[in-house]
């Protein structure tokens, strides 16, 4: 459409024109105004009283009217756009500067809150900080604590340390200074030992027995032998208590037999000086005594005879008696037996406990002779806790029984033993010395009751008097043999002497009678006597149903009376002395029938022991350092 492009055109250049920026109304005839340009100016020109006039216009005119009016509702439309645009941008840009400022309040805001939670998180790490400070001071204050609690500690062990060092150091000195005492003691108690032989000037003096002195002496020797302690130990005090006890006696000794040996000496030159006037005298009047000796011993068999024609006495012990002696030598076998591995053992340590077990079972019973009060029963608690299997201290070594499972037996053969030998060696050269030996067989006899039985086994094997029992010889042994079994001691086919035989069995019959009238005062018990009187009763009954034995008889009956024979009267009172009037007027005559002349000295002694008992109606209670607490029975 060429031609409407050209109006467009034309539309245009109007518009650019001066008269085309006058502006059109199309009402402007109702409104009566007239505008025109004047010098490029628009002016209005109104005709207030002109009435209304209608405009017809050509359709050109219509058309181009039309086109101005769209033209103007286009520019309009464009201006109210613009507007709207502008306004729309304001809008816009107010909402973006708003929605800027919220977006700054709200980096603001999550700022605060970062740094809130900053400071809340430094706070907490600020505060878990001083904790963990605090912590850690506790933990070095206490840390200072235990070191210093660790450092007093190592000071006081050290300080202990040091002081238990000085306490060895001291007691190694003490151990030596001991040790060379206690060999200087032994050396000592040899010397004088060798001066308790007989010289070759006192040799022959018949006035002077050195038998009891050498016996002594030799035990003194063994005692002060079983304290030295072995290679590399020390003695303890109560091992030099012990020899020095032992070296005291011994000079004792040696000073006894030194003045019997000066008033021998004494007596043998006034023996000499007179001799030979008595000589005559003396013959003449041996002579008349042993005629009156033979005439006596004859009137005194002949009493016997009659008297015994009605009844005869038995030679040996009954069978009750025999059983029981046969029951305790079985049950001392049994016992060897149960430690045969013990005693027979070859290795180095078991013979070494072996040994020390055997030195802590004997020492104790070798110190017990005259003393009394706490060292007695101090023997007596470390023999009783030896079998109690508890551990002890002996000659600085700890040993116990249960160390070996055969130990409780061999203790039990080895103290019993030891209890008879110190009756054999102890009791014959120290009558008193029964007594406290006595005491503590008897206590720890009551406490285990085992020990007894072979205390008795191995006296009956030792003194088959004890049970009394005369053994009869059997077929087929020998001399030697059948006097073993009598209780004489054969070496190299050499029987001991009589007198050194009567002495041994003295001593071991003392022991017995003490035994059975003594208690250890100090136990909790309160039972009978576990072999009391009632059993010398019956020993005393049974002696006197036997034939009595030449010198043997007269000497047991002597000395268990004498030591025995007080607790006996208190006990049995009336029966008590028809016994004693028994054996004056019917057991006596039989001994005196088979006395000989040279066995008078037992018979004479029993002889006037019961004749000054009998005519006193009292026999002197046995003299003691014990106190009366220990005799009873």
């Amino acid at each position: 459409m060429p031609s409407e492009n050209l109006r467009w055109e034309t539309l245009e250049a109007l518009k650019s024109s001066p008269k085309g920026k006058l502006k059109y109304s199309p009402d402007w005839l109702e409104k009566g105004e007239v505008k025109h340009a004047k010098n490029g100016k628009i002016l209005t020109t109104s005709y207030v009283s002109s009435p209304p006039v209608i405009s017809i216009l050509s359709p050109k005119a219509t058309q181009m009217a039309g086109c101005i009016r769209m033209c103007e509702h286009k520019h309009k439309a464009k201006a109210e756009l613009s507007l709207r645009q502008e306004q729309q941008e304001r809008l816009v840009a107010t909402v973006s500067i708003c929605e800027s400022e919220q977006l700054k309040r709200y980096e603001e805001l999550m700022e605060l809150k970062q740094r809130q939670e900053y400071q809340s998180m430094r706070d907490m790490m600020e505060k878990e900080t001083q904790e963990s400070l605090g912590r850690q001071e506790k933990l070095r204050e206490e840390h200072r604590h235990r070191m210093k609690i660790l450092n007093l500690r190592l000071r006081e062990a050290e300080q202990q340390r040091l002081r238990e060092a000085e306490l060895e150091r001291q007691r190694q000195v003490e151990g030596r200074e001991r040790h060379r005492a206690i060999n200087a003691i032994q050396e000592e108690v040899l010397q004088l030992n060798q001066l308790l032989q007989p010289r070759p000037s006192t040799h022959t003096d018949p006035a002077l027995d050195h038998t009891p002195y050498i016996t002594r002496g030799n035990q003194l020797c063994s005692q002060v032998s079983e304290v030295v302690p072995a290679s590399g130990k020390f003695p303890s005090v109560e091992d030099l208590t012990v020899a020095e006890r032992a070296l005291q006696e011994m000079r004792s000794l040696v000073r006894n037999l030194q003045d019997e040996v000066a008033q021998a000496a004494e007596r043998k030159r006034k023996e000499q000086e007179e001799e030979e006037e008595e000589k005559k005298r003396h013959e003449e009047l041996k002579a008349q005594q042993e005629e009156q000796k033979k005439n006596a011993a004859q009137s005194a068999k002949e009493k016997a005879k009659k008297q015994g024609e009605g009844a005869s006495l038995q030679t040996g012990a009954d069978d009750s008696t025999l059983k029981w002696y046969n029951a305790l030598q079985d049950a001392a076998s049994l016992c060897a037996q149960a430690f045969d591995e013990l005693s027979r053992a070859k290795d180095t340590q078991t013979k070494k406990l072996k040994m020390e077990l055997q030195k802590a079972a004997t020492t104790p019973v070798s110190q017990i002779a005259n003393i009394s009060g706490a060292p007695l029963k101090e023997a007596f608690d470390k023999i009783d806790k030896l079998l109690s299997s508890r551990p002890v201290t002996s000659a600085g070594k700890t040993v116990s029984t249960s160390q070996h499972p055969q130990g409780l037996e061999f203790v039990s053969y080895k103290l019993a033993e030891k209890f008879v030998k110190q009756g054999e060696e102890e009791v014959a050269s120290n009558h008193s010395a029964a007594f406290p030996i006595a005491a503590v067989a008897s206590g720890i006899w009551e406490l285990h009751p085992t020990i007894g039985e072979l205390i008795l086994a191995h006296l009956h094997k030792k003194c088959p008097y004890a049970v009394p029992h005369y053994p009869p010889m059997e077929s087929g042994t020998s001399v030697e043999d059948y006097q073993k079994v009598l209780g004489y001691r054969v070496d190299d086919s050499k029987v001991e002497g009589q007198d050194s035989f009567l002495k041994r069995m003295s001593g071991m019959i003392r022991l017995y009678a003490a035994i059975i009238q003594m208690r250890w005062p100090y136990t909790g018990k309160q039972g009978p006597h576990p072999h009391g009187l009632n059993h010398g009763w019956r020993w005393l009954a049974q002696i006197l149903n036997m034939e009595p034995l030449a010198d043997i008889t007269a000497t047991v009956l002597f000395d268990f009376l004498e030591v025995c024979g007080n607790a006996l009267m208190r006990q049995y009172r009336g029966q008590f002395w028809k016994l004693i009037l028994l054996i004056i007027e019917e057991y006596f005559p039989r001994i005196e029938a088979v006395t000989s002349t040279g066995q008078m000295g037992s018979v004479t002694r029993l002889k006037q022991f019961l004749e000054t008992s009998l005519r006193t109606k009292q026999i002197p209670a046995p003299r003691s350092e014990l106190g009366s607490a220990f005799f009873k029975s």
